[in-house]
This record gives structure tokens, C-alpha cells and sequence, in this order.
């Protein structure tokens, strides 16, 4: 009994599967709060299950979204670790803060959007070495 089964992922749903990182991004940072914290977890999960997808295209967007969103995160971690007291009594500074960062994030996550609509996808067969080959 062999465990191997061809199976085919549609251009479509790599197109898809590509794009979900930068919605995320976009998202997260639309309604910063709670929606940043969330995103923050939820993107591991994203990225796990879509980084070592069968179409590599589809892991390489996600992983420059990953990125993106990372990098703006761990800037945040230090801006506001350091940050003066008036940054967390003022809601100005946050919400300057908060527009830097949307200024920053949402354009890079259009563009990668953009460049994923325009790519020419095809249909990917891949080896499934998984036990249910029921699908």
C-alpha cells in the first residue's frame, strides 16, 4: 500500500493563500487595538501553515509580510519600552504613533498585494506523504 497521492493546489487558491499575510497586515493595523495583539498571534499560525506551502511563490510572499509586520513589531517594542511617560498620557503621541506606522505597513501591503494580483499562477501538483488520502 503506498502512503503517496498526487495532489494539485489551483493558481487560484496560491493566489489566495498569498495574499492572506498582507490582509492580515492591513487589518491589524486599521483597528490597532485589540487587532495588532491578535494579528500578532494569529500571523504565526499564518506563517507556518503557508511558508512551506507547495507553490514556494506563496511562501515567499508571506514570509517578505512576515517581515514587514514583524519588523514595524519589534520597532514598537522598543520605541515604547524607552518611551517617556507623556507618550502613554497623551492620546496624541499614540495616535501620531499609530499613523506612522499605518503610513509605514499599509503601502508595502498593497504593493505586495498588487505584485500577487499581476503574477502569472499556475496549478501546482505536489506529492502528499500523508496518511488521509481520503480528500
Amino acid at each position: 500500500m503506498s502512503l503517496e497521492s498526487t495532489k494539485t493546489v489551483s493558481a487560484e487558491e496560491s493566489k489566495r493563500n498569498a495574499r492572506m499575510f498582507h490582509y492580515g497586515n492591513i487589518l491589524s493595523i486599521a483597528i490597532p487595538f485589540p487587532l495588532f495583539i491578535f494579528w500578532f498571534g494569529a500571523s504565526m499560525f499564518i506563517y507556518a501553515l503557508y511558508r512551506h506551502h507547495p507553490n514556494p511563490r506563496v511562501g515567499y510572499y508571506t514570509q517578505k509580510g512576515a517581515y514587514y509586520f514583524y519588523s514595524l513589531a519589534g520597532f514598537l517594542v522598543v520605541i515604547l519600552t524607552f518611551a517617556p511617560r507623556v507618550l502613554f498620557e497623551n492620546i496624541s503621541y499614540a495616535l501620531i504613533l499609530w499613523g506612522l506606522c499605518a503610513l509605514v505597513l499599509i503601502p508595502l501591503s498593497i504593493k505586495e498585494i498588487m505584485l500577487i494580483n499581476r503574477e502569472d499562477w499556475k496549478d501546482i501538483d505536489y506529492k502528499d506523504n500523508t496518511r488521509n488520502n481520503n480528500r
